[in-house]
């Protein structure tokens, strides 16, 4: 896990040194444990490392001696595999990173189908003067890329474009109307002008600078009848399920340095629990957060229980009132590319403290999109006309705050509808196919990607890996959602793996409670409303009167304009993140 970026001149000049540093400089969060950097003709690399396999001998940028070099972030967790199927190279390290340097040399841009992890990778071929970028089908790890006259640049990050100069901090009005509606942006465009991001699975070539080829890699099966619903009973499908989950994590606890798990108490960390600690007999680390004193579900007791009844270790976080007010700018900092998602809040309070003990955590994220755990799933399998469109409203929708209340924001999700929309996809398949396209990328593996590594830490995702998709996105339906309830085959698992996690009770939704901590502060109001940020973006007077009466219905609202304030004075303004709240919005 690592900070990666680059810049390839269209002139075929050598890249400015000042550049480079300030793109390393920008990512050194990111890697904490060294910096590399390779200049060849009009192409620099550069990467910061977070060691987590081959501590010693892993440093980057990895070359192959003929004039291509590598750089990469994230982890190739099948690359003992791959190195055991080329036994005519010699490879000079033993990092995960050096077996696609190879791949791409033999299989061209067709490489990616034989990595199975997580990834954004750029190689080097100084003999043909190109430039490979390459992310992971589920967009698990960032890259970002922005063209200009100068020529080609590419970042894990959209602010260490701007920190290097490459293009100026300027916000895409499209992007940021899907932040405030939906919390998250869609497809290519971020909210920076002129960046944009490598789609999941997208593998493009530049020559001189330029673009001038992408492929896509899909993360789910191809539709029926290719790939049509997995055969067998509950109970065969049962048994396959466990040799999936098992295969999955096994290899995403490879590891050259300690790591743990964090636990909420749900369906997906609970299974990846049982899971690992099957396959670690001395215990393993869980963490959870909770926030006492406050109107919201607690999952720590929960939690607790489940640690118990598999011997592990437990570490309970307390995320407190004070937490919010102090940590919130730094937490606006950290996500660039922004998403308004509350338990932003806790992970990154739980990534602090998990890199106390651990560099690398394993995570839940994607359990319920590949396993259909949503509610809103259940809507969507009804026959038309009582199916209804995802997120079909908008968090500001009826309040008379923004100055733009159009419905365009929904143009991202409704291209992606049309996209994910193949012949052969049942209801289900398409709206988890939809999630998996923009809301899975974009707000929850941003969150995790970003917390975690601006704490210095390493998030997996075993639900998120190839082999797992391919049986879980072709479950029939039913085996999906039963009796009203979501996952249900995965539920069945976990009732026999563990049936302290009780998984057929009705469970609480996952709640920060952000609306009942701005309630009692809501001068906070003035402060935001007096933000260039929010000024341009929000009718006179409204902003006030919304943290005035901040409550059920509107305390998310208040919520979003606060994170924007702060992203904005952070990201636009080049404000650094300092102090409490009050103390950031005041400056």
């Amino acid at each position: 896990m690592c900070g990666i970026a680059g810049l390839m001149t269209a002139s075929g000049a050598a890249p400015d040194q000042g550049s480079l540093d300030r793109l390393a400089d920008a990512l050194a969060h990111r890697g904490p444990d060294g910096r590399g950097q390779h200049v060849a003709g009009g192409v620099g690399l550069v990467q910061t490392r977070l060691a987590i396999i081959d501590l010693e001998g892993g440093r980057q940028p990895i070359l192959d001696g003929t004039g291509r070099a590598i750089v990469a972030n994230g982890e190739v967790y099948n690359y003992i595999e791959l190195k055991a199927e080329m036994p005519e190279v010699r490879f000079v390290t033993g990092s995960d990173c050096e077996p696609p340097l190879y791949l791409s040399r033999d299989e061209g841009t067709s490489f990616p189908l034989r990595l199975r992890g997580m990834y954004a990778l750029a190689i080097h071929d100084s003999h043909h003067r190109r430039l490979t970028l390459s992310r992971d089908p589920f967009g698990i790890k960032p890259l970002y890329v922005a063209e200009t006259t100068a020529g080609l640049a590419f970042a894990s990050e959209p602010q260490a474009l701007v920190a290097a100069g490459v293009v100026a901090p300027e916000v895409n009005p499209a992007a940021r109307a899907e932040l405030l509606q939906l919390q998250f942006t869609t497809g290519a465009e971020t909210i920076f002008t002129g960046i944009r991001r490598l789609l999941p699975g997208e593998t493009v070539v530049a020559e001189q600078g330029r673009i001038i080829e992408s492929h896509r890699l899909a993360a789910l099966p191809a539709a029926p009848p290719v790939d049509g619903p997995l055969a067998g009973d509950a109970e065969a499908l049962l048994y396959q399920l466990d040799g999936v989950l098992m295969d999955s994590v096994e290899l995403h606890q490879r590891s050259d340095v300690p790591y743990g798990m964090f636990l909420s108490g749900g369906i997906d960390s609970s299974v990846v629990l049982a899971m690992m600690a099957r396959l670690n007999p001395k215990g393993v680390l869980a963490f959870t957060a909770g926030f006492p004193g406050t109107g919201v579900h607690d999952e720590r007791a929960h939690a607790r229980q489940l640690a118990e009844s598999v011997g592990a270790c437990h570490v309970e976080v307390e995320f407190t009132e004070a937490d919010f007010w102090s940590l919130l700018p730094r937490v606006a900092a950290a996500m660039d590319d922004p998403a308004a998602d509350y338990a932003v809040l806790p992970t990154f309070k739980l990534a602090a403290e998990a890199r106390r003990q651990v560099k690398v955590i394993l995570s839940g994220e994607g359990g319920d999109e590949l396993f259909g755990g949503y509610g809103r799933y259940r809507h969507a399998m009804r026959p038309w006309p009582l199916t209804k469109p995802m997120r079909r409203s908008g968090t500001f929708d009826g309040l008379g705050v923004l100055r733009d209340e159009t419905k365009g924001w929904r143009a991202g999700i409704a291209a992606a509808e049309r996209a994910e929309a193949l012949p052969g996809r049942s209801r289900l398949q398409v709206v988890q196919a939809v999630d998996c396209a923009d809301w899975l990328p974009n707000d929850l593996l941003g969150k995790l990607d970003r917390c975690l590594m601006a704490n210095g830490v390493e998030g997996r995702v075993p639900f998120l890996d190839p082999v797992v998709a391919a049986f879980a996105f072709r479950l029939p339906d039913a085996l999906k959602v039963r009796h009203g309830m979501g996952k249900w085959l995965l539920r069945k698992w976990l009732d026999k793996a563990m049936p302290a996690a009780r998984p057929f009770d009705r469970k609480r939704g996952f709640t920060v409670p952000v609306a009942e901590w701005i309630a009692k502060r809501p001068e906070i109001g003035q402060l935001v409303a007096r933000q260039p940020g929010i000024a341009e973006i929000a009718r006179p007077g409204t902003v006030e009167k919304l943290f005035r009466h901040s409550g059920k219905d509107t305390g998310f609202a208040c919520w979003t304009l606060l994170f924007y304030a702060l992203w904005h004075q952070r990201h636009i303004l080049g404000i650094p993140a300092e102090g409490d709240v009050g103390a950031a919005l005041s400056r």
